[in-house]
C-alpha cells in the first residue's frame, strides 16, 4: 500500500541511488528521482507500481531545478558525488554548493527529513578535493538543516560497483595488479543494499539524526582486497607493491590524458591522495548497528557478481 510521503532523492539513478529508491519503494514511499537526465534513466519508473516512482530533471548546479523537485517532498535524500572532475561536474559546484542548495531549498519547502550521503574520510582540511568538498556539503547541510542525517560510507561494494569490477576486469588482460603503497590502506567495504537500507531507517526513524559511518562487518588491507578478488575469479596474477609518488605520477598521465574527448582517467592525483589514508569507521563513530542493521560481507556477495570474469564464466571450474 502506498503511503502519502513523498522522498526526493537526488542522484536517485546512479549506483548506489538506484539501492535508494528501491528500499523507499519497499517502504511504501512515493518517489521521485531527481536527475540530470532523466532520459537515461527510464526503467527507475517500473522500480515501483504504477506511478510510484518519478522522474524529474534537476541539476543541483541549479536552484531553481532544484527547489522544483523538493517541491511537496516530505523528505530528501542527496546522494550526489563524483570521484573525478570533468567539464562542468566540478567537486565544489556538486558536493559542497549542491549540498547547500539541496538543503536550503528542503528548508523552505517545509521537508521534514534530510539524508545526506557523504564519505568516510570527510575532512574540511584534507590535502584531498573530493574529501575536503564532503566535509563542506557536511557543514552545509548541518547549517541549513539542522536535524539532517550524514552518512558517510566506506567502500560501496554491489553488482555495478567500480571497485570489485575495475580490478576483476583489470585482472583478465594485465599480468600484475598494482598495489599503491604497499597496499597497506585499510577499508571496510559496505554493500549498496545496506547503505540503502540506512537510508530508509534514516526516514523513517524520526530518532535517527547526526553523523554516522557505515562499514561492512570486516576490515581488510588493500591487498587483502586485491587477493580475494583473484581468488574469486581464479586468476593468479603479481601483486606489485607501487610507491605513492609513482602512483601519483600515474595519475598526472591519466589527468592529461583525459583532456581528450570521451576519455575518463582510471586514476587521478586526487584519488591517490585517498588511498594513502585509511577508510574505515572510527572507533568512536555512531556506526550501521545503531542503524538496526545487520551488514553483509563481501564474500557472501560479491562471488556472484564476479564470475563473469572467470575464465569460462558460471561454467568456471575452480582450481
Amino acid at each position: 500500500m502506498l503511503r502519502e510521503e513523498m522522498i526526493t532523492v537526488f542522484g536517485g539513478s546512479g549506483f548506489v541511488g538506484r539501492y535508494v529508491v528501491r528500499a523507499l519503494v519497499k517502504k511504501g514511499y512515493r518517489v521521485r528521482v531527481a536527475t540530470r537526465r532523466p532520459h537515461l534513466a527510464l526503467d527507475m519508473k517500473v522500480t515501483g507500481v504504477v506511478g510510484q516512482v518519478q522522474l524529474m530533471q534537476a541539476n543541483v548546479r541549479n536552484p531553481a531545478s532544484v527547489a522544483r523537485a523538493v517541491s511537496g517532498a516530505h523528505g530528501v535524500v542527496n546522494l550526489v558525488g563524483i570521484l573525478a572532475e570533468g567539464g562542468k561536474q566540478r567537486f565544489a559546484s556538486l558536493q559542497a554548493k549542491g549540498a547547500q542548495n539541496i538543503a536550503e531549498a528542503a528548508v523552505e519547502a517545509g521537508v521534514q527529513r534530510f539524508v545526506q550521503i557523504s564519505a568516510i574520510g570527510a575532512d574540511a582540511d584534507s590535502d584531498s578535493r573530493y574529501a575536503a568538498t564532503k566535509a563542506e556539503g557536511e557543514a552545509a547541510v548541518k547549517a541549513a538543516f539542522p536535524g539532517a542525517v550524514i552518512l558517510r560510507p566506506s567502500i560501496v561494494f554491489g553488482t555495478e560497483d567500480e571497485f570489485f569490477n575495475r580490478f576483476a576486469n583489470m585482472a583478465r588482460y594485465a599480468p600484475a595488479l598494482p598495489l599503491p603503497g604497499g597496499g597497506k590502506m585499510k577499508m571496510q567495504p559496505v554493500f549498496a543494499g545496506d547503505v540503502a537500507a540506512s537510508v530508509a531507517a534514516s526516514i523513517e526513524n524520526t530518532a535517527i539524526s547526526g553523523v554516522y559511518e557505515l562499514g561492512g562487518p570486516r576490515t581488510y588491507t588493500y591487498k587483502e582486497l586485491m587477493e580475494f578478488i583473484l581468488k574469486t575469479i581464479d586468476r593468479p596474477r603479481f601483486l606489485v607493491p607501487v610507491p605513492m609518488f609513482a602512483m601519483s605520477l600515474i595519475g598526472l598521465a591519466a589527468e592529461i590524458a583525459a583532456i581528450l574527448p570521451f576519455v575518463q582517467p582510471v586514476l587521478t592525483r586526487d584519488q591517490v591522495t585517498l588511498l594513502g589514508e585509511d577508510n574505515v569507521v572510527a572507533s568512536d563513530a555512531h556506526g550501521i548497528a545503531d542503524l538496526g542493521i545487520t551488514p553483509e560481507t563481501i564474500e557472501s556477495i560479491v562471488p556472484v557478481y564476479l564470475e563473469r570474469y572467470r575464465r569460462n564464466g558460471q561454467f568456471h571450474e575452480m582450481a
